[in-house]
């Protein structure tokens, strides 16, 4: 039996759903930006009890505010775009005996809609659960005038740098909301990002009875770079796919394409010869370097110098990813 594990948001479906569901109201594009950028800042200084991915959290109130319900992020669910070749490649692992799973920070309501379309099984998908309608009950509308307050901020902010955004965003969860119900909600919210990811395939490999030595993962972004980082030491394979600067140096190959189905061949090659076998499909690969926007293979697994990989994976996410591609 062989066992693979995809981040959600970049391998299998282009948007991200959190960006989506803050679009719906105005501004929310920009506010979400800011308090993504305000993530990544919490995730680089390794603030104590703070995974990426948490920004569903940090999100949470603001969309409680705006009256965004359980069915809006299912409706997105439906109308979300999947990655070129991404159905293609789970067909060909479930017809092949292979076990799929699916290890997300997107909201349940969101993650097994878009699994359901790809036939990825409910009991092999970890996500993030967000009972909005419930959480909505709690609120103190007196507490929404903090969110108030914050949004005229941001919206009438013409440039804005990272200490702006940390200092002002510091101020209003770490200070404003304390004690109140928007902390109550957020506290509700636990993202399935960074350690948690780790956590969870560590239970899908504790149920199946399989080391994360003989598992395949594939993340792109900073949620992932703790899951990506496990398995490659542990002597699995980690697959950066259209990877930013946080994922890249953390994985054991990287694949830059804008179809999914072009790892088909390496994960032929790992079900037969493991990680040896890979190393030599891949290196063989990068010297012959990809056709246009597909098949550019990079080795990872103890290079130092990630600046050409990281170019090229950066431009072929932005054709992939559209307006996601500058989300860390």
């Amino acid at each position: 039996m062989k066992f693979i594990a995809f981040d959600l948001e970049g391998p299998l479906a282009v948007q991200d759903n959190a960006y989506e569901l803050m679009k719906l109201f105005p501004g929310g594009d920009k506010i979400f930006e800011i308090i993504s950028r305000y993530d990544d800042l919490l995730t680089l200084e390794a603030r104590p009890g703070y995974e990426p991915g948490d920004t569903l959290a940090l999100i949470a109130p603001f969309l409680i505010y705006h009256g965004i319900t359980e069915d809006d992020v299912s409706a997105l669910a439906r109308e979300a775009t999947l990655v070129n070749g991404a159905a293609r490649l789970v067909f060909l692992l479930n017809t092949a005996g292979w076990r799929v799973f699916c290890i997300s920070t997107s909201y349940q309501q969101y993650a097994r809609h878009i699994a359901h379309r790809l036939n990825i099984f409910s009991q092999n998908v970890a996500c993030t659960p967000f009972p909005i309608d419930e959480l909505r009950r709690i609120v103190s509308r007196d507490d929404f005038r903090h969110i108030e307050h914050l949004e005229t901020e941001l919206l009438a902010q013409q440039s804005i740098d990272d200490a702006w955004i940390k200092d002002r965003l510091d101020r209003f969860y770490w200070q404003d909301i304390q004690k109140t119900s928007l902390e109550r909600i957020m506290e509700r919210v636990k993202p399935v990002g960074g350690a948690r990811k780790v956590q969870a395939l560590k239970q899908f490999a504790e149920t199946h009875k399989q080391p994360l030595s003989a598992w395949v993962v594939v993340g792109d972004s900073i949620t992932d770079f703790k899951i990506l980082q496990a398995v490659d030491q542990a002597g699995g394979l980690a697959i950066a796919f259209n990877a930013n600067q946080y994922a890249l140096p953390y994985a054991t190959m990287g694949l830059a394409s804008t179809h999914l189905d072009d790892l088909w061949t390496v994960l032929e090659t790992w079900a037969k010869g493991k990680r040896p076998a890979v190393e030599k499909l891949v290196r063989e690969r990068e010297k012959i370097g990809g056709s246009d926007n597909r098949n550019h293979f990079h080795w990872l697994s103890g290079r130092e110098d990630i600046a050409t990989p990281l170019e090229v994976h950066q431009k072929i996410r932005r054709l992939v990813r559209q307006e996601a591609a500058n989300l860390g």
